[in-house]
């Protein structure tokens, strides 16, 4: 599971070093893509398949399931690390986060992560360190215990 998150830099070639703990969970391989928030996702070849199969049997008659098609598998690339550990983000996702090189957070979701630039990043953590909005925001999920 992608847990965590950590600071990383992107070197002027577009390589991304994965931070240690992902780099197992990688070795099947994975996919990049842009994310739904102003953020890139990287997910193994198997949660990728999965997101992929769920777009597939959408109607293709409806405008949204198109716009989603195009926001995720237009923008998909398969990457692999290199012997050192990092990965090529291509640079039309490079143009979307506005960033040729620099810092980069990488943050786990489970079973993908996301990589942020730090401006983008420090929004999201200040939105989640509100917790009367996260009450609010929050109070609809259903987190309780479900037995089995």
């Amino acid at each position: 599971m992608f847990l965590g998150h950590f600071q990383h830099n992107l070197d002027d070639k577009g390589r991304l070093m994965i931070p240690a703990p992902y780099r197992p969970l990688l070795e099947g391989g994975a996919y990049i893509t842009q994310g739904f928030d102003k953020c890139l996702m990287v997910l193994t070849e198997s949660y990728f398949k999965q997101v992929y199969e769920r777009i597939e049997a959408m109607n293709l008659a409806d405008p949204t399931a198109r716009m989603l098609r195009r926001l995720i598998l237009a923008n998909a690339y398969p990457v692999e690390t290199d012997k050192i550990g990092r990965i090529l983000v291509p640079q039309n996702l490079r143009a979307f986060l506005g960033l040729a090189s620099g810092e980069l957070i990488v943050a786990g979701q489970g079973d993908y992560f996301e990589v942020w630039t730090p401006g983008e990043w420090s929004g999201q953590m200040t939105q989640l360190q509100d917790t009367e909005a996260n009450n609010a925001r929050f109070s609809t999920l259903d987190l309780s215990k479900q037995d089995k």
